[in-house]
């Protein structure tokens, strides 16, 4: 736990700072000093809706044992074989399989999968998946990617602003337009970078964690692959239109064109499988 809080202090950290950047590029000094207050402020904010507005973003549904009973009855299950609060269970209603966690602590943790993942899987893959869910909760790196989604979102929209609104220096002279382009380039690839630091060795922690509630290490293995072959046809509308919560999800969502194809924010899926298979022959 004092790992990830030293994580996501640092992820904070950073992503002010490149607030700071952004301003004294569109501003100097005093467009510095209002975007470092403005990342500040942002921070706090993440820190307690960033849950609440991923969820909007997906527009995804709350659920419970009367409107979706084995979906709820197996989180209560798994939560229970975890030693965790039962969280909030949400359906989004999109046809790419998929599913993701958030919240900024167990006590105010969800979970969501979408309608697509609860046809494609049976129900000892889906059990697989919301045990993954619920070892991010477990290990408290949902606040990180919650974070982290909101922040780098505020990032794009910053550096939007740079292009379209322009600046002004001290001395009132207007930024140079290439400067406003750059910033508006290079601000959301350095905030992709800074998810993708954590975002990788993250999966493959809540894989073996995910393996450990569940019991069932190859249960994960066969929805991941079974996952990664249907997801490629299908797009995710939410995903594709807010692209930095895509780190959150059990699987990328995006179609993999434009700049995003550049970055994966998963480890390779076979890898992920290759692990779970070698847990499974460990366990006998």
């Amino acid at each position: 736990m004092s790992g990830n809080w030293f994580k996501t202090t640092l992820l904070m950290a950073a992503i002010v700072a490149l607030f700071g950047v952004i301003g004294a590029m569109i501003g100097g000094k005093g467009g510095m000093l209002i975007a470092l207050l403005f990342g500040g402020a942002m921070n706090v904010w993440a820190y307690w809706n960033s849950d609440k507005m991923v969820l909007r973003m997906y527009n995804a549904q709350q659920v419970d044992a009367s409107t979706a009973p084995e979906l709820y009855n197996m989180v209560a299950e798994l939560a229970q074989r975890a030693g965790l609060p039962m969280p909030r269970v949400y359906v989004i209603h999109e046809d790419q399989p998929n599913a993701f966690a958030t919240g900024r602590n167990p006590e105010n943790a969800a979970v969501a999968a979408t309608t697509g993942i609860m046809r494609l899987l049976d129900y000892r893959e889906l059990r697989g998946v919301m045990a993954h869910e619920l070892a991010h909760v477990k290990h408290r790196d949902t606040l990180i990617s919650t974070i982290s989604a909101t922040m780098a979102g505020a990032i794009s929209a910053l550096a939007n602003f740079a292009v379209f609104f322009g600046g002004r220096d001290e001395a009132g002279h207007p930024v140079n337009p290439i400067a406003g382009i750059l910033v508006a380039i290079l601000a959301p690839l350095a905030a992709s970078l800074i998810q993708m630091a954590i975002s990788r060795a993250r999966e493959f922690e809540a894989d073996r964690g995910g393996a450990e509630i569940s019991g069932d290490p190859l249960a994960l293995a066969n929805a991941l692959y079974k996952i990664e072959r249907y997801a490629q046809g299908l797009p995710m509308y939410a995903a594709e239109a807010h692209p930095e919560t895509a780190q959150m999800m059990i699987i990328n969502p995006l179609s993999g064109g434009g700049v995003s194809g550049l970055f994966r924010t998963h480890p390779h899926t076979e890898e992920r499988i290759a692990r779970l298979q070698a847990i499974a022959a460990g366990h006998g």
